[in-house]
C-alpha cells in the first residue's frame, strides 16, 4: 500500500513564495495598479466629475454705467489786458488761489500817470470858465442890462418931449429925428444887453457851451482815469489760477490771454456716455467717482447735466457731474473714472453673470445642480450689474451654478466644488 509523502516543513514553503513573489513581482506590481485604476474610474463615474460652482444668493444689485472723463469748474475766465502795455510785476504764481479782486498784473504807468495829469488840467479849466460866467459874466451882463434900459427909458422921454414940442411948432423936425436916432440907440444896447445875460445865464449859449467843456473834461479824465485803472489787472472773482502765460517785461496787447482763473464753485465732472446708455442715464442719478491718480479713493458726485445733442463722430452724449464735496487732492483736468448708478434692486436673487449662458437670446438658461447631476435650466434675468446679475425666476436661493466657461454638458454627473 502507497504511503503519503510527507509536507515539507513551514520554513521550506515561506521559502517558495518568496521565491515565487520575487520571480513575478511586475506582475503583481501591475495588477495592483490596474485594479486601483479600477476603483478610481468606479468612484469618479458614481461620484461625477469635479466642477467649480457658484451659489445662487441674496442680496442687493446696483447697475451702473461706468465711464471716464474729466474735472473742470462749471467755467473758466480768461483773463486778458484792455489797454497795450509793458509788465511791471506779477504777484501772484500759477496754481495760487486768488480772492475777488486781488491784484495780478501790474503795467508801467508812467504815460497814464501824465494823461491823468493832463486830464485833470483840463477839468479844472473848464471849472474855472463856469465860475467866471458864473461870478464875472454874468453879474456884468446884469449890470449892463439895467443900464441900457436907464439910457433906454431916458432916450424915449426925451424922444415924447421932442414929438410934443414938434407937434406946437416949438422944435424943428431935425431935433426929432436926433430924438428918434437916439432912442434907436438905447433900444439896440437893451437888446444887446439882454441877450449877454440871457446867454451867461443857465441854458443860454455860453452857459450850454461851458457846461458841455466841462462834461467833456470829466470825460476824458474818466477814461484815462479808467485806462490807469486798467494798468492793474485785477481777479473778477475768488478762484485758482490753473495757467498762466506772461512775464515781466512782457508787451501786452488788448484781449491778449494772460491768465486763466478757475472760479470757485461747484467742481464738476465732464464725461462722455456711450449713446447706447441714454435711456439709462436721468438727473439727480447718483455716481462714485475716483481720479486715476487716486484709484483706492472714492467720493460722490451727481448727474446735474445731460447735452440734448449727440456727438456723431463719436456716438457718444457729453454730461456733467456735480462733485458737493470734492477731495483736496482734485485738480483741473485730471482724468476720473466714473460708476452711475442707474438701478437698484435689494433683497433679490444673484448669480454671476458667468454663470449665465445665452444671456442676450431670447431665453437664457443656467446649468444648475441637481441630484448630482448638471441640469439645463431657463431663467428669467431682471436688473444686470457689473459682475452680477438678477435672477428672476428658474433657480432658488442655495442652488449651485456651473460656470458657462465649463465644459460639463447637461446631464452629466458632477461632483460640486465650492468657488
Amino acid at each position: 500500500m502507497p504511503t503519503a509523502e510527507p509536507a515539507p516543513p513551514p520554513a521550506a514553503a515561506s521559502r517558495t513564495t518568496f521565491a515565487w513573489i520575487a520571480t513575478h513581482k511586475g506582475w503583481l506590481v501591475a495588477a495592483l495598479a490596474g485594479i486601483a485604476l479600477a476603483l478610481w474610474l468606479g468612484w469618479r463615474m458614481l461620484a461625477g466629475t469635479a466642477v467649480v460652482v457658484d451659489t445662487v444668493r441674496r442680496g442687493n444689485l446696483v447697475e451702473t454705467v461706468v465711464a471716464s472723463g474729466h474735472v473742470e469748474t462749471p467755467y473758466r475766465v480768461e483773463i486778458a489786458s484792455q489797454i497795450t502795455g509793458t509788465v511791471a510785476n506779477i504777484p501772484v504764481r500759477e496754481g495760487q488761489r486768488v480772492t475777488a479782486g486781488q491784484l495780478l498784473v501790474t503795467l508801467d504807468t508812467h504815460e497814464l500817470d501824465s494823461a491823468v495829469v493832463q486830464a485833470q488840467g483840463g477839468v479844472a479849466q473848464a471849472q474855472a470858465h463856469m465860475r467866471q460866467l458864473q461870478e464875472l459874466t454874468l453879474p456884468s451882463a446884469r449890470d449892463n442890462l439895467k443900464a441900457a434900459q436907464a439910457n433906454l427909458l431916458i432916450a424915449q422921454k426925451s424922444f415924447d418931449r421932442a414929438s410934443t414940442l414938434l407937434s406946437k411948432g416949438f422944435e424943428t423936425r431935425a431935433f426929432l429925428d436926433d430924438a428918434q436916432k437916439t432912442l434907436d440907440v438905447a433900444r439896440a444896447l437893451t437888446r444887446t444887453a439882454q441877450s449877454q445875460v440871457y446867454t451867461a445865464s443857465p441854458g443860454g449859449s455860453d452857459y450850454v457851451t461851458g457846461q458841455t467843456q466841462l462834461s467833456q473834461a470829466r470825460a476824458n479824465l474818466t477814461t484815462v482815469q479808467s485806462r490807469l485803472d486798467y494798468a492793474n489787472i485785477r481777479a473778477p472773482r475768488a478762484g485758482t489760477l490753473i495757467s498762466r502765460s506772461v512775464e515781466r517785461g512782457t508787451v501786452v496787447d488788448p484781449g491778449k490771454v494772460l491768465m486763466v482763473l478757475a472760479p470757485g464753485g461747484t467742481t464738476q465732472l465732464v464725461l462722455q456716455i456711450d449713446e447706447r446708455n441714454i435711456g439709462k442715464i436721468a438727473l439727480g442719478q447718483p455716481a462714485l467717482a475716483s481720479a486715476d491718480a487716486y484709484p483706492a479713493q472714492r467720493f460722490d458726485a451727481t448727474v446735474a447735466y445731460i447735452n440734448p445733442g449727440i456727438d456723431i463722430a463719436r456716438a457718444s452724449i457729453q454730461m456733467k457731474l456735480d462733485v458737493a464735496k470734492p477731495p483736496a487732492y482734485l485738480r483741473q483736468d485730471m482724468t476720473v473714472s466714473v460708476d452711475i448708478e442707474v438701478a437698484r434692486r435689494n433683497d433679490v436673487l444673484l448669480a454671476p453673470i458667468a454663470d449665465v449662458r445665452d444671456a442676450l437670446a431670447p431665453q437664457p438658461w443656467v446649468m444648475v445642480v441637481r441630484g448630482g447631476r448638471a441640469v439645463h435650466q431657463p431663467a428669467k434675468l431682471g436688473l444686470q450689474g457689473t459682475s452680477q446679475t438678477q435672477i428672476v425666476s428658474g433657480v432658488a436661493v442655495g442652488e449651485q451654478l456651473i460656470p458657462a466657461s465649463s465644459k460639463i454638458v447637461a446631464g452629466a454627473r458632477v461632483r460640486p466644488v465650492a468657488s
